[in-house]
């Protein structure tokens, strides 16, 4: 059975969604006639799903108001939503730059990183992330991150701290298992990558009932049977 966790880029409400969104809000404030005209070109070309004629208006749009970080923020959603993550990271490399608090900047760097296999710099990314938020998905992340660098005192340090978190009882996770959606509380994950850490150090009692909590939670979870199937 297949079973991958889903990582999705989180937008929140002060966090720019390049694709689908209204985008007045990146240029309310310019009078310049040419400018409304290339973000017109930018908005009919977003319409349209045309990335190359998107690309080309921001890139107008950039020249103009070099130090509006929500149009470069813009840029760098378009190239991670094309699969160029190379040039989403050099664009949210400027808006950092420019705005160190940038937290879309931050976790789409992260994504990219992680997208392109560099999971060290993936994870100094979502180590500032939630410095800045304490937000649980950027904890997680880097939990996760750590146990894929086999960074296991650390990863175990954060997967008390979830484990501790009030808000870890209402927060969800999705996995695509065979091909379907199914969505499992984080609790669940957590505690499955509790088991991870526990047997890669070679503690397998501790693996096993990590596991076998997991599956107290959610007795359908693929992950954690599988995992535990391995252990027996």
């Amino acid at each position: 059975m297949k079973t991958t966790f889903i990582i999705s880029l989180v937008i929140t409400s002060s966090w720019v969604n390049a694709f689908g969104q209204d985008s007045t809000s990146v240029t309310q404030n310019s009078k310049s006639p040419i400018y409304w005209l290339f973000d017109a070109h930018y908005r009919m070309a977003v319409q349209y799903n045309d990335f190359d004629e998107a690309k080309s208006a921001l890139y107008n749009l950039v020249l103009i108001e070099p130090q509006n970080d929500s149009l470069r923020y813009n840029l760098a959603y378009l190239y991670y939503d094309a699969g160029k993550y190379p040039s989403s990271i050099l664009a949210c490399k400027d808006i950092l730059a420019m705005n160190p608090n940038h937290l879309g900047a931050l976790e789409l760097s992260g994504v990219s990183y992680e997208n392109l296999g560099l999971k060290d710099k993936a994870l100094v990314n979502y180590e500032k992330l939630y410095m800045k938020t304490s937000n649980l998905n950027s904890l997680y992340k880097m939990a996760f991150l750590q146990y894929d660098l086999k960074k296991y005192a650390e990863c175990n340090v954060n997967i008390d701290l979830l484990l501790e978190k009030k808000e870890l009882n209402d927060a969800k996770v999705v996995f695509d298992e065979d091909g379907k959606s199914v969505e499992y509380p984080m609790q669940v994950a957590v505690l499955n990558l509790k088991g991870l850490v526990k047997k890669a150090q070679g503690h397998t009692a501790e693996a096993k009932k990590a596991f076998e909590d997991a599956l107290a939670i959610a007795p359908g979870f693929a992950l954690a049977k599988k995992n535990l199937a391995e252990i027996k």
